[in-house]
């Protein structure tokens, strides 16, 4: 059997069921088909409901239609029978070596066993995290990393050209407030008595940038104050248009030491967020610059265009961008009436860049809470007349933290939060990346830090791994050539457990496509758990170090492809596969 033979198997069976298809029922014969596989290994490798979609159009019992398609079925090396079950399904039987060829597929191919062509090389962005800089990550932008990350690499597994991109804010009024927030706990180290804005950034990481600006200029950047507390608005008054004031007066007051104040406190978090992406395994190809955006007039033009396609119009001195008309509860400011553009001017004019530089898709990792910001992006899209549907967009639920069964408090309030830098030192990074990857991106997660942190059979990333270092124990204590089992003769793999390990290692390619179609990485985590339970089951049961050379090369053989793609797998999440537990 050739390699491609064993790894397109789910297709080579379509393929028979279609010729029987065409003799049977020829106006069905481009019905699509599909293969499932039955939830017992009795039932067969793979089932097909056609017959009984078929009953109705055909006014046959369906199974005698599923009878008369197993009649007319080609005759192939890889089946051994074909049966009806049920109502009229039609389970097919593959034969023990077309399954038991798969070890040698696996220990050819190795790490890129289960790379498939289905991306075609295509070329995707998958744009994630993208946080402000202004402080640290916390535990809600790790999900998204984890995700983005983990997403990215599936998506190159399944044959596409990915491109990991960052969208840098920093061109923004979170920028500016940032900016003046340290430099007020500038003007507090240097002595001065001021009020700090209760919306201002309260971390401690902004007291520790003004240490930095202090012991690097000292004085420079003292200016008397007395000005900005007497025009302070009282205490009641609207406490954003009270910082928009601060910020004003800060960037009238130091002038062109004002961009140093800002390009400082933007290097050091950046660099931060980059240090600690780096650290958890995410890393990316592109950090896009918003206000490049600015700089090169996109943004400007973006907005021209859509008003000059009657997509934009004036109102109170503003410019609106007619949202409503593309499924937007209301309409949106792209331009103030001070001639500033918004957040939603800029991010219309990034998808026009996205889309400028030929992604044949583009994939946006976003925060659930930004659900409503989806209906006026793609109808931007379509007021540029670029196609919406190249745009996909992938829900993050926050995570929840839990320890010794609480819920742990990440209030944000006076800039209190537990960071991502402060769970990977709790956990480590493979409990985190795992455990983010766990659950469907857009569904609720609770992270229970003491199951990350425990070494135990309900520890999923442990269990996985245990796995893959018991596969290595044993070939350690074999002491033999591990290259050499490619050769091992795997006709004699027939024991139930062995051939479902088998099952299951055949599957995992079709896993990654699946996976890949559904931009759901926590399919691979679940493909993981099972394949690893399916091991640790057969290794507590079974003695693969046996005294029968054969068997025990074949046992050594099947046990080190179910290291190879328990590698494989975890790689894809980001995940290290040790050695030794």
């Amino acid at each position: 059997m050739s390699n491609a033979a064993a790894l397109d198997l789910r297709s080579h069976f379509i393929g028979l069921l279609r010729s029987a298809l065409f003799e049977v029922a020829p106006d069905a014969a481009n019905l699509t088909l599909i293969l499932e596989r039955p939830k017992s290994a009795q039932h067969g490798d793979y089932a097909c409901s056609v017959a009984m979609q078929l009953a109705k159009a055909m006014k046959r019992n369906p199974r005698e239609i599923a009878q008369a398609l197993v009649k007319a079925m080609p005759q192939s090396p890889y089946l051994e029978k074909a049966e009806i079950a049920g109502a009229g399904f039609v389970n097919l039987y593959l034969k023990p070596a077309a399954k038991q060829h798969i070890v040698r597929v696996v220990l050819e191919q190795r790490q890129t066993y289960g790379h498939i062509r289905v991306g075609g090389g295509r070329k995707v962005q998958v744009e994630f995290v993208s946080a402000n800089p202004t402080g640290p990550l916390h535990v809600g932008h790790g999900r998204g990393a984890a995700y983005g990350a983990s997403l990215a690499s599936l998506l190159e597994a399944a044959g596409f050209a990915v491109t990991r991109e960052y969208y840098v804010n920093d061109a923004g009024r979170q920028m500016d407030i940032l900016a003046l927030s340290t430099w007020l706990r500038y003007l507090q180290i240097t002595g001065a008595r001021l009020e700090f804005p209760a919306n201002a950034y309260q971390g401690e990481y902004v007291r520790d940038m003004a240490r930095q600006i202090f012991e690097a200029h000292g004085q420079r950047f003292v200016h008397p104050i007395d000005s900005l507390m007497r025009d302070s608005p009282p205490a009641d008054s609207d406490l954003e248009t009270h910082l928009d004031r601060l910020i004003a007066f800060a960037r009238k007051a130091l002038g062109a030491d004002y961009a140093y104040v800002h390009d400082f406190v933007l290097t050091e978090q950046l660099g931060d967020c980059r240090n600690d992406l780096q650290e958890f395994g995410v890393t990316f190809d592109s950090w896009f610059s918003e206000k490049s955006l600015f700089d090169s007039g996109l943004v400007a033009r973006a907005v021209e265009q859509l008003e000059a396609s009657g997509h934009v119009y004036r109102k109170d001195g503003a410019k609106w961008f007619r949202s409503t008309a593309f499924d937007d509860e209301k309409d949106r400011v792209v331009q103030r009436d001070n001639g500033q553009y918004t957040y939603f001017a800029s991010d219309i004019a990034y998808h026009l860049n996205k889309f400028q530089r030929g992604f044949d898709k583009v994939v946006n990792v976003w925060g659930a809470d930004h659900h409503g910001y989806i209906s006026r992006v793609t109808g931007a899209l379509r007021a540029l007349k670029l196609d919406p549907a190249k745009l996909t967009i992938a829900l993050v639920q926050f995570a929840v933290l839990y320890r010794d069964g609480r819920k742990v408090s990440m209030s944000t309030r006076a800039g209190e939060f537990v960071t991502l830098r402060e769970l990977r030192r709790e956990v480590g990074n493979d409990p985190a990346r795992f455990f983010y990857v766990l659950r469907k991106s857009d569904q609720h997660l609770d992270f229970d830090l003491d199951l990350a942190k425990s070494q135990s059979n309900d520890n999923p990333v442990y269990y996985i791994q245990y796995a893959h270092a018991r596969v290595c124990s044993v070939l350690e204590q074999w002491e033999g050539d591990a290259s050499t089992l490619v050769n091992a003769d795997t006709g004699l793999l027939v024991d139930g457990q062995e051939l479902e390990i088998l099952r299951m290692l055949i599957d995992y390619p079709e896993t990654i496509e699946g996976a890949a179609q559904d931009l759901a990485p926590h399919q691979v985590a679940f493909y993981l758990k099972e394949l690893a339970a399916a091991f640790h089951s057969y290794y507590n049961s079974t003695r693969l170090l046996v005294d029968d050379q054969s068997i025990r090369l074949a046992r050594l053989a099947l046990a080190n492809a179910v290291r190879q793609v328990l590698a494989n797998g975890l790689a894809i999440l980001g995940v290290s596969a040790p050695e030794k537990m």
